[in-house]
């Protein structure tokens, strides 16, 4: 599981500290409960489950289905339309503070029929379902350690393709897990255009659709999670990430990233999916 630590210990302060009205006399202090929760999967639906914070005393249930850490409900349904093994983790909030359970493998057998992810290698499992490319020298992609990653500077420009076949009319859902150290005078964007990308000439085909800008104010500091929650560029953030198109045939899903710096770690992303809705 990757190492979330830092961001969440942030992030659990200032959900606790929105939790508690100004004037008012509350403190954490104590031995807090040992943070548990179940999984049990909904009859008659396809790769959906219901989870549960069964921690003693807990009022903020925060998440981490494998793109990162959000704050949930205490009951939680969630949908796995992908055959694999998924790495479920909880961080509860009680009075007396926070505990971050164990982690629990949950397998999924089949995909789902409707909802299956149509982006190749999308976990970056496979480095040959992308091509990389350079549109100015200074920023190169190469795919180590289960992630894509954009590194450089020097307002160099690069980055990775893959064609995917759709079908006009029918809603699909974009989704990534983005991180990095924090980068500067940098964007990193998604497209999803109708022509192949080519080496040393920029790509703009179908607009931005989702990404992130430091002049906006994103990934200026260290960020990690899904690139809906920490992106601030693109119309997919209004969408919820939902899209469709009007053609049906080969798309290019188009990643690229250019600036003055992407930060010492360079801007990674992995769990790429593109797929139908429910």
């Amino acid at each position: 599981m990757k190492n979330y630590k830092i961001l969440l210990i942030g992030f659990v302060a200032a959900v606790v500290s929105s939790c508690f009205p100004e004037n008012e006399d509350y403190s954490l202090g104590g031995q807090p409960p040992v943070a548990t929760f179940t999984v049990e999967s909904v009859s008659g639906e396809n790769n959906t489950y219901i989870l549960k914070n069964t921690t003693e005393g807990a009022f903020i249930s925060i998440w981490n289905y494998g793109n990162g850490f959000s704050e949930g409900s205490q009951e939680d349904t969630l949908f796995l339309p992908d055959a694999g093994d998924y790495e479920i983790q909880l961080v509860t909030v009680s009075s007396s503070g926070s505990d971050t359970s164990d982690v629990e493998v949950l397998t999924v057998a089949t995909s789902d029929p409707a909802a299956g992810n149509i982006v190749v290698g999308g976990r970056m499992d496979d480095p040959d379902a992308w091509t990389t490319f350079t549109i100015t020298d200074g920023v190169s992609f190469s795919v180590a350690d289960g992630k894509m990653t954009g590194i450089g500077g020097g307002w160099g420009h690069a980055g990775f393709y893959q064609p995917i076949e759709v079908i006009a009319g029918k809603e699909y859902a974009f989704n990534a897990l983005v991180s990095g150290s924090g980068a500067s005078d940098t964007w990193f964007e998604v497209y999803f255009g109708s022509s192949e990308p080519v080496d040393y000439s920029d790509y703009s085909d179908g607009g931005n659709q989702v990404g992130l800008n430091t002049w906006a104010g994103c990934a200026t500091s260290e960020f990690s999670g899904s690139i809906l929650n920490v992106g601030c560029a693109g119309e997919l953030l209004e969408s919820d990430g939902k899209i469709t198109f009007a053609q049906t045939g080969t798309v290019y899903l188009v990643v690229k990233s250019g600036g003055a710096s992407l930060g010492d770690t360079g801007i990674s992303i992995d769990n790429i999916e593109l797929r139908g809705t429910k």
